[in-house]
Protein backbone atom coordinates (compact mmCIF):
# COMPACT_ATOMS: atom_id res chain seq x y z
CA UNK A 1 0.00 0.00 0.00
CA UNK A 2 1.50 3.60 -0.89
CA UNK A 3 2.62 5.83 1.89
CA UNK A 4 -0.32 8.59 1.72
CA UNK A 5 2.06 11.31 2.73
CA UNK A 6 4.36 10.75 -0.68
CA UNK A 7 1.09 11.30 -2.55
CA UNK A 8 0.55 14.61 -0.88
CA UNK A 9 2.05 17.35 -2.44
CA UNK A 10 1.54 19.89 0.58
CA UNK A 11 4.16 17.85 2.58
CA UNK A 12 7.59 18.41 1.67
CA UNK A 13 9.98 15.82 1.08
CA UNK A 14 11.97 14.23 3.93
CA UNK A 15 15.12 12.59 3.36
CA UNK A 16 15.09 8.47 5.12
CA UNK A 17 17.73 7.08 6.86
CA UNK A 18 20.46 9.55 8.61
CA UNK A 19 17.65 12.26 8.94
CA UNK A 20 19.89 15.00 7.34
CA UNK A 21 18.30 17.36 5.21
CA UNK A 22 17.30 17.58 1.70
CA UNK A 23 19.44 19.95 -1.12
CA UNK A 24 16.63 22.06 -0.84
CA UNK A 25 16.38 22.88 2.20
CA UNK A 26 20.28 23.17 2.79
CA UNK A 27 19.91 25.86 0.28
CA UNK A 28 17.60 27.61 1.62
CA UNK A 29 19.67 27.07 4.94
CA UNK A 30 22.80 28.04 3.35
CA UNK A 31 21.12 31.74 1.95
CA UNK A 32 22.61 34.53 3.71
CA UNK A 33 20.64 36.79 6.06
CA UNK A 34 21.61 39.74 3.55
CA UNK A 35 19.03 38.51 1.30
CA UNK A 36 16.50 40.65 2.36
CA UNK A 37 13.79 37.87 1.38
CA UNK A 38 13.18 36.24 4.88
CA UNK A 39 13.07 37.65 8.62
CA UNK A 40 13.17 41.42 7.36
CA UNK A 41 10.50 43.39 9.02
CA UNK A 42 8.60 46.60 7.22
CA UNK A 43 8.73 50.02 9.05
CA UNK A 44 7.00 53.18 8.11
CA UNK A 45 7.59 57.10 8.47
CA UNK A 46 5.04 59.21 9.73
CA UNK A 47 3.35 59.85 6.05
CA UNK A 48 3.16 56.33 5.96
CA UNK A 49 6.13 55.94 3.36
CA UNK A 50 7.87 52.39 3.43
CA UNK A 51 11.11 51.46 5.27
CA UNK A 52 13.13 48.52 5.32
CA UNK A 53 13.20 47.79 1.87
CA UNK A 54 17.20 46.74 2.13
CA UNK A 55 19.21 44.50 4.45
CA UNK A 56 18.43 46.69 7.62
CA UNK A 57 15.40 47.22 9.16
CA UNK A 58 14.33 51.28 9.02
CA UNK A 59 16.81 51.56 6.12
CA UNK A 60 15.37 54.40 3.72
CA UNK A 61 14.20 53.86 0.53
CA UNK A 62 15.38 55.28 -2.83
CA UNK A 63 13.77 58.77 -3.14
CA UNK A 64 11.35 58.91 -6.38
CA UNK A 65 11.31 61.05 -9.23
CA UNK A 66 9.17 63.98 -10.45
CA UNK A 67 6.19 62.62 -12.55
CA UNK A 68 6.69 64.78 -15.42
CA UNK A 69 10.07 67.13 -15.81
CA UNK A 70 10.09 70.81 -15.16
CA UNK A 71 9.99 72.29 -18.47
CA UNK A 72 6.92 69.63 -19.89
CA UNK A 73 4.69 72.62 -19.93
CA UNK A 74 1.85 70.11 -21.69
CA UNK A 75 2.17 67.19 -19.32
CA UNK A 76 2.01 64.39 -20.42
CA UNK A 77 -0.72 62.04 -22.91
CA UNK A 78 -2.76 60.48 -20.42
CA UNK A 79 -5.58 59.84 -18.89
CA UNK A 80 -4.69 63.62 -16.70
CA UNK A 81 -4.30 65.48 -19.96
CA UNK A 82 -7.03 67.73 -19.95
CA UNK A 83 -6.14 68.69 -16.37
CA UNK A 84 -2.57 69.28 -17.55
CA UNK A 85 -3.73 71.13 -19.93
CA UNK A 86 -5.87 73.89 -16.83
CA UNK A 87 -2.53 73.74 -14.67
CA UNK A 88 -0.29 75.21 -18.14
CA UNK A 89 -3.14 77.77 -18.41
CA UNK A 90 -3.35 78.68 -14.75
CA UNK A 91 0.43 78.40 -14.39
CA UNK A 92 0.98 81.45 -17.47
CA UNK A 93 -2.25 83.39 -16.39
CA UNK A 94 -3.30 83.04 -13.00
CA UNK A 95 -0.41 81.39 -11.43
CA UNK A 96 -2.45 82.76 -7.92
CA UNK A 97 -4.70 80.42 -8.33
CA UNK A 98 -2.77 77.61 -9.04
CA UNK A 99 -0.27 78.32 -6.31
CA UNK A 100 -3.10 78.31 -3.79
CA UNK A 101 -4.89 75.28 -5.61
CA UNK A 102 -1.44 73.38 -4.74
CA UNK A 103 -1.35 74.42 -1.34
CA UNK A 104 -5.22 73.63 -0.62
CA UNK A 105 -4.37 69.77 -2.16
CA UNK A 106 -1.78 69.67 0.52
CA UNK A 107 -3.97 69.46 3.20
CA UNK A 108 -3.43 72.81 5.00
CA UNK A 109 -6.59 73.77 6.70
CA UNK A 110 -9.85 75.67 5.76
CA UNK A 111 -8.95 78.87 4.10
CA UNK A 112 -5.90 77.88 2.73
CA UNK A 113 -6.95 78.67 -0.52
CA UNK A 114 -7.80 82.07 -0.02
CA UNK A 115 -5.00 83.05 2.45
CA UNK A 116 -2.77 81.82 0.14
CA UNK A 117 -4.33 83.31 -3.27
CA UNK A 118 -4.29 87.28 -1.54
CA UNK A 119 -1.02 86.80 -0.06
CA UNK A 120 0.61 85.59 -3.38
CA UNK A 121 -1.67 88.11 -5.19
CA UNK A 122 0.07 91.15 -3.06
CA UNK A 123 3.39 89.86 -3.69
CA UNK A 124 3.23 89.56 -7.62
CA UNK A 125 1.74 93.18 -7.72
CA UNK A 126 4.25 94.70 -5.38
CA UNK A 127 7.17 92.85 -7.42
CA UNK A 128 5.73 93.99 -10.96
CA UNK A 129 5.20 97.30 -9.62
CA UNK A 130 8.80 97.85 -7.65
CA UNK A 131 11.02 96.00 -9.91
CA UNK A 132 9.25 94.99 -13.19
CA UNK A 133 9.13 91.40 -12.58
CA UNK A 134 7.49 88.45 -10.06
CA UNK A 135 10.56 88.81 -8.31
CA UNK A 136 8.99 88.40 -4.40
CA UNK A 137 5.85 86.03 -4.76
CA UNK A 138 8.87 83.16 -4.78
CA UNK A 139 10.00 83.86 -1.88
CA UNK A 140 6.49 83.17 -0.14
CA UNK A 141 5.89 79.70 -2.36
CA UNK A 142 8.76 77.58 -2.13
CA UNK A 143 8.11 76.09 1.04
CA UNK A 144 4.94 74.13 -0.82
CA UNK A 145 7.86 72.74 -3.15
CA UNK A 146 9.51 71.67 -0.07
CA UNK A 147 6.34 70.03 1.54
CA UNK A 148 5.65 67.97 -1.36
CA UNK A 149 9.54 66.77 -1.96
CA UNK A 150 8.93 65.66 1.47
CA UNK A 151 5.79 64.45 1.54
CA UNK A 152 6.07 61.63 -1.78
CA UNK A 153 10.01 61.44 -0.93
CA UNK A 154 10.78 62.89 -4.09
CA UNK A 155 14.73 63.50 -4.97
CA UNK A 156 15.57 67.13 -5.21
CA UNK A 157 17.28 69.36 -7.78
CA UNK A 158 21.01 68.58 -6.06
CA UNK A 159 20.32 64.84 -5.90
CA UNK A 160 19.30 64.91 -9.48
CA UNK A 161 21.81 66.88 -10.60
CA UNK A 162 24.27 64.60 -8.73
CA UNK A 163 23.20 60.97 -10.16
CA UNK A 164 23.43 62.29 -13.56
CA UNK A 165 26.67 64.04 -13.19
CA UNK A 166 28.12 63.80 -9.79
CA UNK A 167 28.80 67.28 -9.06
CA UNK A 168 27.40 67.73 -6.03
CA UNK A 169 28.23 65.15 -3.78
CA UNK A 170 31.35 65.44 -2.34
CA UNK A 171 30.02 68.89 -1.23
CA UNK A 172 27.07 67.14 0.58
CA UNK A 173 28.36 65.25 3.85
CA UNK A 174 25.59 64.27 5.71
CA UNK A 175 21.56 64.02 5.79
CA UNK A 176 20.74 67.24 7.43
CA UNK A 177 23.42 69.11 5.11
CA UNK A 178 21.35 67.38 2.07
CA UNK A 179 18.21 68.94 3.09
CA UNK A 180 19.62 72.11 3.54
CA UNK A 181 21.18 72.32 -0.33
CA UNK A 182 17.64 70.63 -1.53
CA UNK A 183 15.72 73.17 0.28
CA UNK A 184 18.20 76.26 -1.40
CA UNK A 185 17.72 74.47 -4.81
CA UNK A 186 14.07 74.26 -4.55
CA UNK A 187 14.37 78.23 -3.75
CA UNK A 188 16.29 78.51 -6.68
CA UNK A 189 13.91 76.64 -8.60
CA UNK A 190 11.14 78.97 -7.85
CA UNK A 191 13.02 82.14 -8.16
CA UNK A 192 14.31 81.42 -11.47
CA UNK A 193 11.73 79.01 -13.36
CA UNK A 194 8.79 80.00 -11.36
CA UNK A 195 5.75 79.19 -13.54
CA UNK A 196 7.47 75.96 -14.27
CA UNK A 197 8.26 74.90 -11.02
CA UNK A 198 4.18 75.62 -9.53
CA UNK A 199 3.11 73.93 -12.71
CA UNK A 200 5.32 70.90 -12.40
CA UNK A 201 4.24 70.68 -8.90
CA UNK A 202 0.44 71.28 -9.54
CA UNK A 203 0.71 68.02 -12.33
CA UNK A 204 2.52 66.10 -9.36
CA UNK A 205 -0.39 67.04 -6.61
CA UNK A 206 -3.49 66.13 -9.17
CA UNK A 207 -2.26 62.89 -9.70
CA UNK A 208 -1.51 61.98 -6.20
CA UNK A 209 -3.96 63.59 -3.98
CA UNK A 210 -8.07 64.00 -4.91
CA UNK A 211 -9.21 67.62 -4.34
CA UNK A 212 -10.09 68.29 -0.74
CA UNK A 213 -13.55 69.38 -1.91
CA UNK A 214 -14.59 66.23 -3.08
CA UNK A 215 -13.51 63.81 0.32
CA UNK A 216 -16.40 64.14 2.73
CA UNK A 217 -19.39 64.97 0.35
CA UNK A 218 -22.54 64.23 1.65
CA UNK A 219 -24.18 62.19 -1.07
CA UNK A 220 -28.33 61.62 -0.90
CA UNK A 221 -29.75 58.54 -2.25
CA UNK A 222 -33.17 58.21 -3.84
CA UNK A 223 -34.78 55.34 -3.03
CA UNK A 224 -37.92 54.29 -4.96
CA UNK A 225 -41.29 54.38 -3.16
CA UNK A 226 -42.97 51.01 -2.28
CA UNK A 227 -45.35 49.19 -4.20
CA UNK A 228 -48.84 49.75 -2.78
CA UNK A 229 -52.43 48.24 -2.88
CA UNK A 230 -55.56 49.32 -2.48
CA UNK A 231 -57.33 47.71 0.19
CA UNK A 232 -60.86 47.58 0.87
Amino acid sequence: MANPEESTPLIAYQGEGDGKDSGAEKESKSLPAESGEIGVGVAWTADGLPLGHGSVVGEPVARASWDSSLFACLGRNDEFCSSDLEVCLLGGVAPCMLYASNVERLGSGPGAFGNHCLSYTALYFLGNSLFGWNCLAPWFSYPSRTAIRRKFNLEGSCEALSRSCGCCGSCIEDDDQREQFETACDFATHYFCHTCSICQEGRELRRRLPHPGFNGRPVLVMLPPMEQTMGR
